[in-house]
């Protein structure tokens, strides 16, 4: 019989700790079927974050590394500069990135760093209770802003991907969600994308997924992707900020040249 499915190499097969309804899981499978397919597997190297992801490196079957709060692009920068023929991405929540990690972030992309950062923003804190975040919409209810965020006590969301796409060292960022199955694959390809433009060294690259958090949302699965739909996506409208113009086409085709150059 033909098999039409099964479970990916990338993925150590360990169950994941993640609530129902979160969007980490099909995340992580995403990231480890591009692995797979691009046959980096064995020559990539995962950074974990610290929050609900915590501890993506017991889930990705690559190398992995465990960083300080907010600290994951500092650690691959080092990763990458020592080990240039690697892949280095880092695994962040909106917390761990766009709060602690927000001096991180914007210098490795400012310096053009040859890291792909993967940024989960669901609008909260997920790990520790349901905090306000740095993602947190206008009037959105969390545990720190009981009466919904209140842009003159705490200020307005922060847009990471328009705030780093225009750094000069930042080569690719693009905004994806993974509401349904066209969403799901636009998502792929851009992983995808970000790997391509890392190993062609074109500079800093990040992909950015709007997420679902219905635990603390207080919201059911389906309840959450609605709202996800409805609130988020507007204030966080998809597409891709910086690297329209990059041919991917030929930046594969380059790096398979390359390649079979270097084995011949």
């Amino acid at each position: 019989m033909a098999v039409v499915f099964e479970a990916t190499k990338g993925l150590t097969g360990k169950p994941f700790h993640y609530c129902p309804g979160c969007t980490h899981g099909i995340i992580h499978r995403l990231i480890a079927e591009v692995m797979c397919e691009m046959g980096i597997l064995e020559d990539t190297v995962s950074v974990a974050s610290v929050g609900c992801s915590y501890n993506s490196y017991e889930y990705f079957a690559c190398d992995a590394v465990q960083a300080a709060h907010g600290r994951a692009p500092a650690v691959a920068t080092g990763i990458k500069r020592n080990l240039k023929d690697k892949v280095v991405f880092t695994y962040q929540g909106d917390g761990d990135l766009a709060s602690i990690g927000a001096a991180e972030i914007i210098h490795a992309a400012a310096r053009g760093e040859k890291i792909t950062a993967f940024f989960i923003n669901n609008a909260v804190y997920g790990m520790t209770s349901g905090q306000m975040a740095p993602t947190t919409l206008l009037g959105q209810v969390t545990t720190t802003s009981p009466f919904g965020r209140d842009a003159s006590y705490q200020g307005y969301p922060i847009n990471v991907s328009e705030l780093i796409a225009p750094l000069t060292g930042a080569a690719y960022v693009e905004r994806v969600c993974l509401t349904d199955y066209k969403n799901i694959m636009a998502a792929k390809k851009a992983i995808k994308q970000a790997f391509l433009a890392q190993q062609a060294n074109l500079g800093f690259t990040m992909v950015e997924f709007l997420s679902t958090c219905p635990t603390n949302w207080g919201k059911e699965p389906l309840e959450a992707m609605d709202w996800l739909k409805e609130k988020m996506i507007p204030q966080y409208p998809l597409g891709v900020f910086k690297g329209e113009d990059i041919d991917f086409k030929k930046v594969e085709a380059d790096i398979k040249a390359a390649k079979e150059g270097a084995s011949a």
